[in-house]
């Protein structure tokens, strides 16, 4: 039988997850909540950042979660998609900024030469 490579979610691994570390899940489920709080961000500007967020993480259960929920926090399809791009930008940037220890550690071999 097939594995699928990410289990549904279920009441019975809430329950292990509970069971395993209760002291570490209360604490993450209360920096949750204080997060997604109102604050000096809107609930559907917090949504879109998890959006953004969860695509660079790569998290398909934080994908699907925070899309819905910057659905139900007003968001549209457009906007949600936009902050997808703003996503894949900067994980490209990322990879380009970081470019600089590449070309730093090949000049210390090199000496500079090409």
């Amino acid at each position: 039988m097939d594995s699928p490579m990410y289990p549904h979610p279920s009441p019975e691994l809430a329950k292990r997850r509970a069971e395993l570390a209760p002291e570490a899940l209360s604490a993450f489920k209360a920096f949750s909540k204080a997060v997604f709080a109102p604050g000096a961000l809107d609930a559907k500007t917090k949504q879109l950042i998890a959006v953004a967020v969860a695509h660079v993480t790569q998290c398909p259960y934080c994908i699907k979660g925070h899309t819905e929920g910057a659905a139900r926090a007003g968001a549209s399809d457009k906007e949600i998609m936009e902050a997808i791009w703003v996503a894949a930008e900067m994980r490209a940037g990322g990879a380009y900024a970081h470019s600089a220890l590449a070309l730093q550690t090949l000049q210390g071999l090199h000496g500079g030469e090409d």
